[in-house]
């Protein structure tokens, strides 16, 4: 499969089982969450969120049904990805001072599955313990 071709909803969970010791799992009482490591430890990197007040379509005021939220390391990277107009990348007050992005999924194919997994990959790095990255990443 080329790695240049656009990003797809299907894509997310493909990426996050194909990276070392993760699970998908629950978070945030029922929300599917990707976790490092496998077990009671796991830290949530990727969670699909539910619809609600906090996260709005600005154009017609109707809640995302389709959102995802992408851990990232740190502000930096999270503004980085927010700021690049050419992403689909964004956050709300409710992530301020959260290293997160969120996205929707319907708008992955704005970025090529290459970035996507660029992205899910530092989301999995940074809750990932620090021996299990350096034996993923060097």
């Amino acid at each position: 499969m080329p790695r240049s071709r656009k990003a797809r909803p299907e894509d997310v969970d493909e990426i996050c089982a194909a990276l070392p010791d993760t699970e998908l799992g629950i978070s945030w009482g029922d929300r599917p969450t990707w976790k490092v490591p496998r077990g009671p430890k796991g830290k949530g990197f990727l969670l699909y969120r539910a619809p609600g007040p906090t996260a709005v379509d600005p154009a017609t005021g109707e809640r995302y049904d389709d959102l995802i939220v992408i851990t990232t390391p740190t502000e930096v990277e999270k503004n980085a990805l927010v700021e690049d107009e050419s992403t689909p990348f964004f956050t709300i007050p409710h992530f301020n001072g959260y290293s997160a992005v969120l996205v929707q999924q319907s708008r992955l194919g704005e970025i090529t599955r290459q970035e996507l997994e660029e992205v899910i990959t530092d989301a999995w790095a940074a809750k990932a313990p620090a021996r299990l990255v350096k034996e993923h990443l060097g």
